[in-house]
């Protein structure tokens, strides 16, 4: 259990790192709110679909294919997301019910939940959580938009415009571009990995700043009902729910406990960009961020060891 909290406080700590790098260099002025819009402008458009088409063109999407998790994990998110949609119905104000919702089940796969799955299962995490990543991609970016459009101010919610947004979300694109080369293992000259690289090292840092940049004690005490709501629906009623699935179903060993880590991750960071990105409340999108990455030190060493002490992982 140690280890899995030291574990847990190497990935998160760097993260609260460039978080509070984000508050001191907006406090002493030499970041400033155009600076921010921009700054999440070039992530949602550029950098992020930079990161997500190089870690599926890397991804080994032949040896970790085991269908009956893949099913499981798409019909739990699905659940999930709609558990999610449901209490924020109950619990929101209508301008803020796809912000709610998208915080309360988009979880930070592939920095946290992988970093957690490798730290515990060695390549075989690496392998496996990689294959759930891609899947992750495509679920929680298609869902997410949708759920943003429905609700969002600058964004048409008819069938037809919601399907051109998802259609059109880079995020998206950069996954099925990258899909064919990773099936069939087409190389890219050296040239241009090197760039997307450089673009995509960009990602996690310029994001979380922004976030930092964004956060003040007036936002969290205005948000602070609804983002602690969102995040106990994150951080606990959901991975209750579907890990609770996952061994009914009948999943043991490194497969339910990859399902946990990735089911009980906190709020990705890509949740702030796209609810900037659909002028939504993006105040309460890095309240949920930031009380979800707290509340996952906590959460995921408890649930490791209940399912430990158990003998099921």
């Amino acid at each position: 259990m140690l280890a899995i909290f030291l574990e847990t406080l190497n990935v998160t700590a760097p993260v609260f790192a460039m978080l509070f790098l984000g508050v001191l260099l907006k406090r002493i002025n030499w970041i400033n709110d155009n600076f921010i819009h921009i700054a999440s402008s070039l992530v949602f458009n550029v950098t992020m679909p930079a990161l997500l088409f190089l870690g599926i063109l890397h991804a080994d999407l032949h040896s970790a294919l085991q269908p009956d998790l893949l099913i499981y994990f798409s019909i739990a998110t699905l659940v999930s997301f709609a558990m999610a949609w449901g209490w924020a119905i109950w619990r929101c104000p209508r301008e803020d019910r796809g912000i709610y919702t998208q915080g309360a089940f988009r979880g930070n796969n592939g920095v946290i939940g992988l970093a957690l799955a490798a730290s515990m299962y060695g390549d075989y995490g690496i392998s496996l959580g990689s294959i759930l990543a891609a899947l992750v991609i495509l679920f929680y970016n298609t869902l997410s938009t949708i759920v943003l459009a429905v609700y969002s101010p600058v964004i048409k919610s008819d069938p037809w415009s919601i399907c051109k947004s998802v259609i059109s979300n880079p995020l998206i694109i950069s996954v099925i571009v990258a899909a064919p080369f990773a099936y069939w293992q087409i190389g890219l000259p050296n040239w241009f990995e090197t760039s997307a690289k450089y673009l995509s090292q960009m990602t996690l840092p310029l994001a979380l700043i922004c976030i930092g940049g964004t956060l003040s004690l007036a936002a969290l005490r205005k948000s602070g009902k609804m983002a602690l709501s969102s995040s106990l629906v994150k951080m606990v009623g959901l991975p209750l729910v579907t890990t609770l699935g996952a061994w009914l179903w009948g999943f043991r060993g490194a497969e339910l406990g990859i399902l946990f880590l990735y089911f009980g991750s906190p709020t990705a960071a890509a949740s702030y960009v796209m609810a900037r990105a659909a002028d939504g409340n993006h105040e309460l999108a890095a309240a949920i961020i930031v009380i979800t990455t707290l509340m996952a030190a906590i959460t995921t060493n408890l649930g490791i060891f209940v399912l430990q002490w158990g003998g099921w992982i």
